[in-house]
């Protein structure tokens, strides 16, 4: 069973700072590629960025490019998403997904993972 606990949300000032943890097991970020997706009030789950297992691939989505950045915190057995310059528009419920076991590709859609966290609220004050 892939079990995922986001953590690190908060309120931050636009144009601040903020690092996600997606913790997880040692045997999960080995096997399964991870996404960051974020969901606000009454909009479609957004994707945010993600990492294959193997730790060669990253994709982002197009909102985010050259602000976030998905890695791989070896010491924790987690996956950092550490936002930068943050804007009103970036708050929302931040989860943490898993693919199925060593899946090909990094899909951007929500309904191609199969684990889901609980949500980190993360809030972006102008």
């Amino acid at each position: 069973q892939v079990e995922l606990v986001e953590s690190g949300g908060g309120l931050v000032q636009a144009g601040g700072s903020r690092r996600l943890s997606c913790t997880t097991s040692e045997d999960t970020l080995s096997t399964h590629n991870i996404a960051w997706f974020r969901e606000v009030l009454g909009k479609e789950r957004e994707f945010v960025a993600a990492r294959t297992w193997s730790g060669r691939t990253t994709s982002y989505g197009d909102s985010v490019k050259g602000r976030f950045a998905i890695s791989r915190a070896n010491a924790e057995n987690a996956i950092y998403l550490q936002m930068n310059n943050l804007r009103t528009e970036d708050m929302g419920v931040y989860y943490c997904a898993a693919e199925g076991y060593r899946a090909i590709g990094l899909p951007q859609s929500a309904s191609s993972y199969r684990y889901w966290g609980q949500g980190t609220q993360v809030t972006v004050s102008s």
